[in-house]
């Protein structure tokens, strides 16, 4: 495999930015915004923000940098207004001691590491087969997307009430050609999901579950390689995935030819 180079890390970052921005613009667009999704630019970084679905994974702030030192108070500020705590994710690329000392003097600490992944990929790459014969990978229609949601939330261990939140938010991609929802069946019974998202030539491992009764049979491993086939079908360049730091997903997509690209910082407020 090539060395990471600058260019690597930026289309990674880039794709990062990309897939959350078509997800949420798609959500935007339900019912008046009733989710409260709202993005603001501030240069190359992009505060996030969904005011009904709380947690850091729609409430972030990518892509920032030293540059954006003299932008910090007005992030903040842009959260603030929505009684939400503000969140930075910093690639190793985008740090700076000036950037770290500005957040640490308005009261942010470094909270946690998530991974990013990448793996170049070549027309001239063999055909990816499933692994294990006993398990079979479909796409989700939207004429049964509820299964998604019913997996979903149960590989994550939400509630059962959410079962319908997640699957209106996401049937809403799947009209998009640039989205793909997979089930993966063991011996019949539904197991697991995962999600697939394309765009310039760059294919993003989106969100992927296992129900637990089917964990540690290869269910997430047969899903990546369905995956990885489908972006080679289309022509990607790339493929990126990003899960937290030493994670089952980490390792799953590492076996699989990904490698770490960087580990980006998590800051957020004391």
């Amino acid at each position: 495999m090539s060395i990471l180079t600058k260019t690597d890390m930026e289309i990674v970052e880039q794709s990062e930015i990309d897939t959350l921005v078509d997800r949420l613009m798609r959500v935007r667009s339900m019912n008046d915004n009733a989710m409260g999704v709202e993005l603001k630019r501030f240069g190359n970084a992009v505060a996030f923000s969904v005011k009904n679905i709380p947690g850091p994974s729609f409430n972030t702030v990518k892509g920032v940098s030293g540059e954006n030192l003299g932008n910090l108070d007005e992030i903040v500020e842009f959260y603030t207004n929505r009684g939400i705590s503000a969140r930075f994710e910093v690639t190793p690329g985008n740090a700076s001691r000036d950037l770290f000392r500005k957040l640490s003097t308005m009261g942010f600490f470094q909270s946690g590491f998530h991974t990013a992944l990448y793996r170049p990929l070549s027309t001239e790459e063999p055909q990816v087969a499933v692994a294990d014969n006993n398990i079979q990978i479909e796409e989700i229609c939207l004429a049964n997307f509820d299964i998604f949601g019913e997996l979903y939330t149960k590989g994550f261990g939400m509630p059962v009430a959410f079962k319908d939140y997640v699957t209106a938010n996401n049937k809403v991609l799947a009209e998009s050609d640039n989205w793909t929802f997979y089930l993966a069946r063991v011996d019949g019974e539904p197991a697991g999901i995962a999600v697939l998202f394309r765009k310039n030539g760059v294919a993003t491992l989106a969100a992927s579950a296992t129900v637990p009764d089917f964990r540690n049979k290869g269910v997430q491993t047969a899903l990546i390689q369905k995956r990885i086939q489908r972006a080679l079908e289309e022509g990607c360049r790339y493929l990126v995935g990003q899960a937290a730091f030493g994670s089952v997903s980490q390792k799953n997509m590492e076996r699989a030819g990904l490698k770490v690209a960087y580990t980006n910082a998590i800051w957020e407020k004391v």
